[in-house]
């Protein structure tokens, strides 16, 4: 099985590729949906949350209250850390085991994992390959004022209060541009497919894996 965690940063066109790569047959396993389902009633993560942070985060139906929980946390970076260390291992953790349930099935393919925070985490440990989709700073903050009602300043401060795209780039096995159109992303996309459908192949086959697969290496390949 190729794991292969696929992040960006806002505004980059993280969701359009994973879009993309769902319309050309690859699975895509969502982190912000596994992150909704580990956190529902009866969970133990709930329950570590409700102990870390009192009833008040639960609605009356005992389901999380998410705006009590982010009241916690939006101003106090220690109780949003409380939060990650509860939370992430589990997503993680669900994550891995949706990703085994559904190697079976798509044998000699990548399975993607889509995680905002795959460098913020522990996520980039326990897959083979790292894609970032980036996009220049110029452009983040142009797509995210067309898409939200922001002023530069605010816009600024959305994307200065995440880990920075130059960062992730630094850290990413494959590096996706994303500073121009939707047809030329699609093409990138395909030549994205092309490499992970070379790579899944080779661990199928149990060959000597490329160095781009290798953790110990990871030597970076942009597609541009």
């Amino acid at each position: 099985m190729l794991l292969v965690g696929l992040t960006g940063g806002i505004a980059t066109g993280k969701s359009t590729v994973s879009t993309l790569l769902i319309a050309r047959g690859i699975p895509v396993l969502d982190a912000d949906r596994i992150a909704r389902e580990v956190v529902m009633p009866g969970t133990e993560t709930l329950k570590a949350l409700v102990e870390a942070f009192g009833d008040g985060i639960l609605t009356d139906d005992g389901t999380l209250d998410r705006a009590a929980l982010g009241r916690f946390v939006f101003h106090d970076v220690a109780a949003r850390e409380r939060v990650n260390a509860i939370t992430h291992p589990a997503i993680r953790s669900l994550m891995v085991s949706r990703a085994r349930e559904l190697e079976a099935g798509v044998r000699a393919r990548p399975i993607i994992l889509d995680v905002p925070l795959l460098f913020e985490g522990e996520t980039h440990k326990v897959v083979d390959v790292t894609v970032l989709v980036y996009a220049s700073r110029p452009i983040q903050l142009q797509r995210l004022m067309q898409r939200n009602p922001l002023t530069v300043s605010e816009a600024n401060a959305r994307i200065d209060a995440q880990m920075s795209t130059e960062a992730k780039r630094r850290l990413a096995t494959i590096v996706i541009e994303n500073d121009g159109s939707l047809s030329e992303l699609e093409a990138r996309v395909d030549r994205l497919c092309e490499i992970l459908g070379k790579l899944a192949r080779e661990d199928e086959m149990g060959e000597v894996q490329s160095d781009i697969n290798s953790r110990s290496t990871r030597p970076q390949v942009v597609i541009s």
